[in-house]
């Protein structure tokens, strides 16, 4: 029988708290029990003191997912981030926020990620709980005695491994979304800092540091500047808050700018020259400050700032006492040298910034943040200084991850373990040693007869994968990654799969067209290459360094350079020629998977070696390892770079549907139960966006705050509508006849008869009373009672002109609360109709300060939504309508096929909102559409109709229609700067047509601006 682990994986929703968790024995295996109430305990290797070392310690034992271990260490709770989770959870739990113990700034950010109704895909649990950490550790928890001891045992794990940093590290799987963490953090220190420029707990200067250039460049969405930057686009900021988050200075580098450079090219003829006379020696390499003025110069003149390390597992200091590096041989010597290298430039890095400007804070981010090997730590070890953790398990519970799956069983006689479950244990001898470029020219049909039956296995489920994604359709294809060890290993399974050309008699020949026919780079009739590439060589530490291409990788990748240089010139002119052979080749393969780039529809890549973190590809289903796996934390390094879910769907449910990344060659172990799973193919991503060439179609509106009104000071009166009447139903005041029986006797009848002895004018006095309070009273000021002689005669008309009750209902149940501020809503808007019609700018909108106006230009979203409507060239600036409805669609079709549109945006991630209030509450309305239309005043001077369609109408879309007849469109149009406004409001899904035709047919006539349908 299938273990619950393989039959529900995911048990909990990627947006709340985990509440149950699957049960694991010893070895990280899934045990036959069902899940267990409670989240998941925090678990990992914690290092014990040991002697000075001679040779290396023994070999490492089976990780699961999290744990590394050595016989110098013992698997254990980390006792640290399980206290911390206790404590978060308590302070999560207060309701009121002004006793968070944080700032106001604190507070309003905190709620909008915790319940803000983001209209794309809102942060998951993990990502606002890592944030939360930070937030409680700074505002709340360090001048609390309770709390000391946490600090201290954060001191002493700094002190011992960064004696002049301290550094707070965030734990998050692979596809959980560090950047969006990143940006969290930089909008609650940054605004902070604004609004309290003397807080000692803040700051506006960020550095950001990154692995490589890829993760570099894809940060630039947490510069404020950028037209895609997630404070905006993912809705982390409240608009109001965005002028203050513009203040921040962040810079974005990759660790290898710490590099002191030379100083001046100079030859020994030029440095005489330069000494002259006095000999004095010329400095030939820069200074710490010329460095740090050349890679982060925008900082220097602020004081303390803030530092985020990106995949920070490479940012270490080695442990005193150690020379684990001099120790080893071979490949783990080599990895050992470059792993310090890389940690010791970086980290001194941090520490040259800290003695320049001071640091207020160091975050690390990693999935993986344990030591390296050559650290003189036990690889695998935690860093201490953890203070979040969102492990691989965890994030496969919430679904927000692929689920791996690997070899369990085969057929081989004498192998204890499934061949393919560790291919390099059994192919190593026979694949080559050295570089390409010093192997020779290497036989493609040579690879072991083991390596060649992994990889037609492995495709032929990758081919059942790619004919699923065929029939749904999504239009990219799934991708099939291998990992190989040396550029010898990576040109030979590159050819053997796409196939090979040599040269012969001058001439270039093709020899083979490739084994695997949907990775095939030639065409297998004629032999000739492909116009499109499907399969891509790629070596990715090469393309991080930023330095250019080694000429034998060069050679190698001649081909396909020349292939993606002429796309790029097609799609973007001949300026694309000058773009660099490596960042020709980044560009392809940052872009694996995505829609109209040029990688999107590579189906294969063969990297020479790891593919590089940072690289985001969410369309990955297969992977192949060729190479050896030393421990469990570099398998889960390569298999993350294929977790990354496609679809963020939830299902009726509200989980994630299990997705699944097929691994081979990987000896990955978890999740090793073979299953015959129902293939869910994913659903077709379809991107929403502005289209360049429609620009002219682009519609500007206004982003209203609120609105001013004034009043005649000499008498109120009121001008009542249709949508003015209010109709008292038994579903808004509950059932009002209820029959009560015994087991015997007689039963009895009751309703809120009471009600019946109150008068008409006790309820219009109440009203009134409310109506002042509500909407009378200038700020703090006290309420103007004298105007209740003037506003009650409204008061009383209304109630008799224009309320119902039906169903058994009263009058006096206008008394209500929720139903008195509902009628103080609907008398008001009656009053400020009046005031209007006598041509006097009563109203006024009043803009948002720091985003005054909004545009369609920024439109550019993902849906998984089939019900899509594909818009007209020339009528629509957005290339989708993404419909909820066949209404929505209908009127798209209506509103294009009319000749006076010019032109209609569905208002969807487009920041277009109506403030209304409801009672003393400020609400957000968003209506359907805007439709531009030549109202015969001409293309230069249309009307921009704001346009709901609705079926059920309740009294909040009555009080919405109100808002914007009476109070939005009336003062956008007093403001004068977003030419005119009018509100239409369709209730016929079956007259939309006709309807529509009569509103444009009275608008020629009439050239009026505001319409009600």
């Amino acid at each position: 029988m299938t273990k619950p682990f393989y039959s529900e994986p995911i048990l909990n929703s990627p947006y709340l708290p985990p509440t149950r968790h699957h049960a694991l024995d010893n070895e990280g295996q899934p045990l036959d029990l069902p899940p267990i109430d409670g989240r998941r305990t925090s678990k990992y290797l914690v290092p014990v003191p040991r002697g000075k070392r001679s040779k290396a310690t023994a070999a490492q034992r089976a990780l699961d997912l999290d744990e590394a271990g050595h016989e110098a260490g013992k698997y254990s709770p980390n006792a640290l981030v399980n206290e911390l989770r206790r404590h978060l959870e308590s302070w999560r739990a207060i309701p009121n926020p002004s006793d968070w113990g944080v700032t106001p700034t604190t507070q309003r950010l905190l709620q909008h990620w915790r319940h803000h109704k983001f209209s794309n895909q809102q942060p998951f649990f993990c990502q606002v709980e890592a944030t939360e950490m930070v937030i409680w550790l700074t505002e709340v928890a360090r001048n609390r005695k309770q709390y000391a001891h946490i600090f201290r045992s954060l001191e002493a794990a700094n002190r011992d491994s960064n004696p002049e940093l301290f550094r707070l590290a965030l734990k998050l799987a692979t596809g959980a979304g560090k950047t969006t963490v990143m940006a969290m953090l930089i909008a609650w220190r940054a605004i902070n800092a604004a609004r309290q420029p003397n807080s000692s707990l803040f700051s506006r200067g960020f550095l950001l540091v990154a692995p490589g250039i890829t993760i570099r460049d894809r940060l630039r969405v947490l510069l404020p500047s950028d037209p895609d930057n997630y404070y905006v686009t993912r809705e982390l900021v409240p608009p109001d808050m965005i002028f203050d988050l513009g203040k921040a200075k962040i810079v974005i580098t990759n660790y290898h700018a710490f590099q002191r450079r030379k100083a001046h090219d100079l030859n020994p003829v030029g440095e005489r020259l330069m000494q002259g006379r006095t000999g004095a020696a010329i400095e030939k390499q820069e200074t710490e400050g010329e460095m740090l003025q050349r890679a982060c110069g925008e900082l220097l003149p602020l004081k303390n700032i803030v530092v985020i390390n990106d995949e920070a597992h490479h940012c270490y200091r080695e442990r005193p006492g150690t020379d684990e590096e001099a120790e080893a041989k071979g490949e783990d010597k080599e990895e050992a040298k470059k792993n310090n290298e890389a940690a010791r430039l970086w980290i001194s890095g941090i520490e040259a910034l800290k003695r320049k400007v001071g640091l207020r804070g160091v975050y690390d981010l990693s999935a993986t943040p344990f030591f390296l090997r050559g650290s003189g730590y036990d690889e695998g070890t935690l860093f201490p200084w953890v203070v979040s953790d969102f492990s691989l398990v965890e994030a496969i519970e919430c679904g927000i991850v692929k689920l791996p799956r690997v070899p369990v069983a085969d057929n081989a006689v004498n192998a204890p373990t499934p061949i393919y479950r560790n291919l390099w244990d059994h192919i190593g001898k026979k694949m080559p040693k050295k570089g390409a470029g010093k192997s020779g020219d290497l036989d493609p049909l040579s690879l072991p007869s083991e390596l060649q039956t992994a990889l037609h296995s492995l495709y032929s489920h990758y081919k059942e994968t790619y004919e699923d994604w065929e029939r749904v359709p999504i239009d990219v294809p799934p991708v099939f990654i291998v990992v190989c060890n040396n550029t010898a290993s990576s040109k030979l399974v590159y050819e053997w799969i796409a196939g090979w050309q040599r040269e012969r008699e001058g001439e270039m020949q093709t020899i083979h067209t490739g084994h695997l026919d949907l990775f095939r780079n030639f065409d297998e009739r004629t032999g000739e290459p492909l116009a499109r590439m499907n399969t891509l060589l790629i070596d990715s530490e090469q393309l991080e360094s930023g330095e250019a291409l080694d000429p034998n990788f060069r050679q190698m990748a001649e081909a396909e350079i020349d292939l993606f240089r002429r796309e790029k010139q097609e799609r973007e002119g001949a300026a694309a020629g000058s773009i660099s052979d490596s960042e020709l080749l980044r560009e392809v393969m940052n872009t694996v998977g995505q829609k109209g780039r040029l990688g999107e529809k590579i189906r294969c890549v063969v990297s020479v070696s790891m593919l590089t973190e940072g690289w985001d590809a969410n369309t990955v289903t297969h992977i192949l390892g060729v190479r050896a796996f030393g421990t469990q934390l570099l398998c889960e390094q390569v298999i993350g770079r294929g977790l990354r879910r496609q679809s963020y769907e939830l299902n009726t449910q509200g989980l994630f549907n299990t997705e699944y990344a097929d691994i081979m060659g990987i000896p990955f172990d978890f999740a090793t139960e073979p299953q015959k799973v129902v293939r869910i193919p994913p659903k077709k991503i379809t991107r929403v966006q502005a289209m360049k060439e429609r620009e002219r179609l682009a519609i500007r509106f206004p982003r209203v705050a609120g609105y001013r009104t004034e009043l005649p000071p000499d008498r109120i009166s009121a001008s009542f509508s249709q949508d003015s009447t209010l109709t008292l139903t038994p579903e808004m005041v509950g059932p009002t006849s209820v029959r009560l029986e015994g087991l015997v006797g007689e039963g009895i009848d009751m309703s809120p008869a009471a009600l019946d002895d109150m008068p008409p004018n006790t309820v219009s006095m109440h009203l009134t009373k409310r109506l002042i309070e509500l909407y009378f009273r200038d700020g703090d000021q006290d309420p103007p009672y004298h105007l209740f002689s003037q506003v009650q005669p409204v008061t009383r008309r209304w109630l008799r002109e224009h309320v119902k009750t039906v169903g058994g209902t009263r009058i006096g149940m206008l008394t209500y609360a929720e139903l008195a501020e509902k009628a103080a809503n609907l008398i008001y808007s009656g009053i400020v109709r009046e005031a209007g019609a006598e041509d006097a700018p009563v109203v006024k909108a009043m803009l948002d300060p720091y985003n005054p106006a909004g545009t369609t230009n920024f439109v550019a979203f993902n849906t998984t939504k089939a019900n899509l409507w594909k818009t007209a060239s020339d009528k629509s600036h957005i290339n989708y309508v993404v419909c909820d409805s066949d209404w929505e669609a209908e009127f798209a079709r209506v509103v294009e096929s009319h000749p006076a549109t010019l032109s209609y945006v569905k208002n969807q991630a487009l920041g277009f909102e109506v403030p209304y209030r409801l009672g003393s509450t400020t609400r957000r309305y968003l209506p359907d559409f805007i439709v531009r239309i030549d109202d015969r005043h001409g293309p230069h001077d249309p009307l921009q109709l704001v346009v709901e369609i609705k079926g059920f109408r309740g009294v909040d879309a009555q009080i919405k229609a109100e808002t914007m007849d009476s109070l939005w469109v009336p003062g956008v149009n007093n403001i004068g700067t977003f030419g005119r406004w009018g509100f239409a409001e369709f209730r016929d899904a079956f007259a939309l047509e006709e309807e529509w035709k009569k509103l444009i047919d009275t608008l020629m006539v009439a050239k009026g601006e505001k319409h009600s349908v």
